[in-house]
């Protein structure tokens, strides 16, 4: 060995990636995890058979009740779902076009009402008044009551160029109940944005508009992200409102289907189609909500 050469550590042995392979858990540790293991599997097989006898209990309930047979006949016939389901499926498509032209519209609305509401310029009062009472009056008003006052109301001002399909006047109806509710979760979520974000915004030299578009309104939408998945679930269940002004929606389509043939099997076909677009979209909001959880505390623990 050279007296004149310092030796250099070898930093590969120190790195994140080498202690991660040299880790070796102790056998205490071992025997630990495999007892989480075990009693992760006795508790996922004990609340599956719990849900099953559940399900079983349920069912044999209802099976037993002495008016099954009859609604069995009414609710359960699979020849009339078979029947009536092209026609549910055609009625729940006008379902999913309403409610996509409505989301945009009500995030739009909504975002520009909670950004006036937020506002503290002395020159936009009025505005800041407008929106209030837009909101206080819209969540107060029922959204089926607002359907009907949209949907015959309208037309009968006979104001040159409005709408007279009723599918049109039944997004209008929901576009304005439920703006009111989306421009409160936003204005939550602006207001949940910590002062000392904007303050160092504006200590880069960001004006007020470039502070709110790249520093205040993309943490505002992240926090109440899961809340506004939680109204578009019940949005897109409340198209089936409109049914009332007489578009062929799924609802309209089951109630005629029914009439005709004296038959419930369809309101069950198109509840079925409603569930298999809310369910999907709940769990997705239930896990946007997790996350949102997580990071929240691993922000509190930093």
């Amino acid at each position: 060995m050279d007296i004149g050469k310092t030796a250099v550590p070898d930093r590969s042995a120190t790195s994140p990636d080498a202690l991660d392979s040299a880790y070796r858990p102790s056998d205490h540790e071992r025997e630990r995890q495999r007892y989480r293991r075990s009693r992760k599997r006795r508790h996922t097989w004990v609340s599956t058979l719990c849900t099953l006898l559940g399900v079983v209990a349920v069912a044999a309930a209802a099976v037993a009740s002495p008016g099954w047979e009859r609604v069995d006949s009414l609710f359960f016939d699979g020849a009339e779902l078979r029947s009536a389901f092209p026609d549910l499926l055609r009625g729940f498509w006008l379902n999913v076009q309403m409610f996509l032209v409505a989301e945009v519209l009500i995030l739009v609305l909504g975002l520009l009402i909670a950004l006036v509401r937020v506002t503290r310029a002395p020159g936009l009062q009025p505005l800041r008044l407008a929106a209030t009472v837009y909101v206080d009056v819209f969540r107060g008003v029922p959204t089926l009551l607002l359907v009907f006052l949209v949907g015959f109301g309208l037309p009968a001002l006979q104001l040159q160029g409005t709408p007279s399909e009723p599918w049109i006047l039944g997004v209008i109806a929901l576009t304005l109940s439920y703006t009111a509710y989306v421009a409160e979760v936003f204005r939550a979520g602006l207001n949940s944005v910590h002062p000392a974000q904007r303050n160092a915004a504006r200590a880069l030299g960001l004006n007020e508009r470039q502070t709110v578009r790249h520093v205040v309104l993309p943490q505002a939408v992240r926090n109440v992200l899961p809340p506004l998945l939680n109204d578009f679930i019940a949005l897109q269940k409340d198209t089936a409102l409109v049914a009332v002004l007489g578009p062929l929606e799924a609802l309209r389509a089951a109630q005629i289907k029914a009439d005709y043939d004296f038959n419930y099997t369809p309101y069950l076909g198109a509840a079925l189609l409603f569930i298999a677009v809310t369910i999907p979209l709940t769990r997705f909001a239930d896990r946007l909500q997790r996350k949102a959880t997580l990071r929240t505390w691993a922000e509190a623990a930093r």
